[in-house]
């Protein structure tokens, strides 16, 4: 009897692993990640969960502004209509809001690394006064007079009462889920296609001038640098600055990742490159020099129009098509029926 137990729960087991490698796996010559699984290990109930309030505006003061407002999808988790962030009762945040995805590989979170833990990052919107402008706390008072919420917390927390670290964590795993590697230069390094001649003299062009900042893999070392972007004197936005107060760290950001960066337009923290080419134009001419400018941008990028198509080429073949249209990670059809009978 003890060996058909056994048995059950090993079968057990293999299926729960079979069934969460469909929501997370670690890509082929990937680094570890960061993030801690054992302190909120995935399921797909939780998961499920966290993707409810990813899309429902419940989390914000007037039930306007959800996570895809900022974050949609259909433009790599951020937004293309405006170069700012944009909340409740039309308000305008200060930054271009970043991409999401390949969060689990994430050291700090924000274009100045305010948050530490991706479990914490929906705080910063939740209570932000120009993006939800709510609380934690009022959320959580609002799960729980829903009967909606009460059923999928006891679903996959097996007790329907709604806490801040449970919405928190639920919607940390549904955006643990977000990984993008497929990608053309992803099916390229596993030798199921190749690149065009254009790419390949591009990705030698990436190679020589952006690898530094933009590493492959993740395409970004999630570390900050002065990219040479003369000071918007309208926000005044000193990035890294803010959070340390060391002088080092002024006019420093999070270095982005370049994967999806065909559908994530506009481009640098405040969104004001509309155009790759654009962003090409600055790092060849129109660098702002300053005492804490990136020492990998103090020599001059050359490129001639011919190069810079090229390179454009490459950057073409981040695009991963199957993450942006993955049904997994759009609007969950169940908040439909709900919101129909509110």
């Amino acid at each position: 009897m003890k060996y058909k137990v056994a048995l059950f729960s090993l079968f057990i087991f293999f299926l729960s692993a079979f069934q969460l490698s469909d929501y997370f796996y670690i890509p082929k010559n990937w680094p570890e990640p960061i993030y801690d699984f054992s302190k909120n290990p995935l399921s797909k109930e939780k998961i499920e969960l966290g993707r409810l309030l990813f899309y429902d505006p419940i989390l914000s003061k007037n039930n306007t502004i959800s996570c895809t407002s900022c974050h949609s999808p259909y433009s790599a988790f951020t937004h293309i209509d405006h170069a700012l962030s944009h909340g409740i009762v039309d308000r305008i945040g200060t930054r271009n809001s970043p991409t999401l995805m390949n969060l689990a590989w994430q050291k700090s979170m924000m274009w100045d690394g305010a948050i530490h833990h991706l479990d914490m990052q929906p705080l910063a919107p939740i209570s932000h006064p120009d993006e939800m402008g709510s609380s934690i706390d009022s959320v959580v008072d609002r799960l729980n007079s829903l009967k909606f919420y009460r059923k999928y917390f006891y679903q996959a927390y097996g007790d329907s009462l709604a806490t801040g670290e449970k919405t928190l964590k639920a919607i940390s795993q549904f955006m643990l889920t977000l990984i993008s590697a497929n990608s053309k230069y992803d099916k390229v390094k596993q030798s199921e296609e190749r690149f065009t001649q254009q790419e390949l003299n591009g990705y030698h062009i990436f190679q020589k001038n952006c690898n530094t900042c933009h590493k492959e893999p993740l395409f970004t070392t999630g570390d900050f640098a002065n990219n040479g972007l003369p000071n918007d004197t309208l926000l005044n936005d000193l990035g890294r600055f803010k959070i340390t107060r060391d002088a080092k760290d002024s006019l420093c950001f999070k270095i982005p990742t370049l994967r999806n960066i065909e559908y994530s337009y506009p481009y640098m923290h405040d969104g004001r490159f509309k155009t790759l080419s654009q962003v090409l134009m600055h790092y060849t001419s129109g660098k702002h020099l300053s005492k804490t400018l990136a020492k990998e941008l103090e020599k001059p990028i050359v490129l001639t129009s011919n190069e810079k198509v090229d390179l454009i080429a490459f950057l073409l073949t981040l695009s991963d098509k199957e993450f942006i249209f993955n049904p997994k990670f759009q609007f969950p059809k169940e908040l439909i029926s709900y919101k129909t009978k509110e």
